[in-house]
């Protein structure tokens, strides 16, 4: 590959623009293996992947351990470096400029915020999840004929720079895209809340994602991998193509993999469709080139984002952002030999992809 192009890609700032916080405390094997698998069941064999490998082929030698250590040795390695060290190494080394975390899976065991900003040595902002908005009002006590009001104050207060659904777990992506009156959702409302449940009804969603629309803020939408919470063939990005229709807010279809290459026809479509493959790059491992380029084959280069969507291990902060740049600089470097682009747009694109297309979108 040129050696200028690697260089350049391997010296990009990068603009996380999906992710979410770290764990506060030490983990052992066990807590380790439940961050490298989508599956409600992880178990001893959850390491035996490609997100595991990877895991052990790039992040071992950052705890100054030998490539492909095994586990268990690991695991004894973070604990002897302690969280903090863990922490420090893989998030704030890596040349993030700046996270954009979804703050919607609130746990105790992840650190808040500003903790987190201060343990990664990086820029925090806030993409803040809808569904969870919603379920705050709930715990507060508003009534149904309220909540379409109380809603929308909730989102004008928000210190978000963007919005971000869960609607592919809650209902699918096969959504009636029209706007629904305030009088539907009151009414979905007023069923909704006395229940304590969880928000899964469809008018609720629609109304969720027409409100943040009204925004004008960019909305991630959860799309394709995720556990198994969700019905998979309904998290099919094609499902909100009647909506894109009707909006012009930015919408950033989020992780996409195995629609993709579904995801990249919208961002071609419609103007205002962006999309990132983030949490595929770090689960498909050694096979991340062959996404990304599946993904550049029709997507226009202004709308790809970088994202890692780490969540909970630091490790998949670092692991997101080396098979980015690696895969990233494969795909471009066989353009190059092919003479299909010139070094210079290829230097562009980079640049593009890994955080100006961001900055430009969030109006970082």
């Amino acid at each position: 590959m040129p050696d200028s192009l690697a260089s350049s890609v391997d010296e990009l700032d990068l603009v996380d623009q999906h992710c979410h916080s770290t764990v506060r405390g030490e983990l052992d094997l066990d807590g380790l293996l439940g961050f490298l698998t989508e599956s409600a069941w992880p178990d001893r064999r959850s390491g035996n992947s490609p997100l595991g490998l990877a895991v052990r082929r790039w992040c071992a030698p950052v705890l100054e351990l030998p490539r492909h250590t095994p586990l268990p040795e690991y695991v004894r390695r973070r604990a002897e470096l302690g969280t903090e060290e863990v922490t420090r190494r893989f998030v704030g080394e890596v040349g993030l400029a700046e996270l954009l975390v979804d703050s919607g899976p609130g746990s105790q065991a992840l650190l808040e915020l500003p903790e987190f900003s201060v343990a990664a040595c990086v820029p925090v902002r806030e993409i803040v999840r809808l569904e969870a908005v919603a379920e705050s009002l709930d715990m507060a006590g508003v009534a149904g004929e309220d909540f379409p009001s109380a809603f929308r104050a909730a989102l004008s207060e928000a210190p978000a720079v963007g919005w971000k659904t869960v609607a592919a777990y809650r209902y699918g992506l096969d959504l009636d895209p029209r706007r629904p009156t305030d009088a539907e959702v009151a009414e979905a409302a007023g069923r909704w809340l006395p229940s304590g449940s969880r928000l899964t009804d469809p008018v609720l969603l629609r109304f969720l994602l027409w409100s943040a629309a009204d925004t004008g803020r960019p909305i991630q939408v959860h799309c394709g991998l995720g556990d198994p919470d969700e019905t998979l063939r309904r998290a099919d990005p094609a499902f909100l193509q009647p909506f894109l229709h009707e909006v012009r807010t930015p919408v950033v279809l989020l992780h996409c993999y195995p629609y993709h290459r579904q995801a990249a026809y919208l961002a071609h479509a419609y103007p205002h469709v962006y999309l990132d493959v983030g949490l595929a790059l770090n689960y498909v491992g050694a096979a991340a080139t062959t996404i990304l380029g599946e993904v550049l084959e029709l997507a226009p280069f202004h709308k790809v984002l970088y994202s890692s969507d780490a969540y909970g291990l630091p490790e998949l902060y670092f692991l997101g952002a080396t098979l980015f740049r690696r895969s990233l600089t494969e795909v471009l470097d066989r353009w190059v030999l092919r003479d299909d682009v010139s070094l210079g747009d290829a230097h562009t694109i980079a640049a593009d992809i890994a955080a100006g297309n961001a900055r430009e979108l969030y109006g970082l």
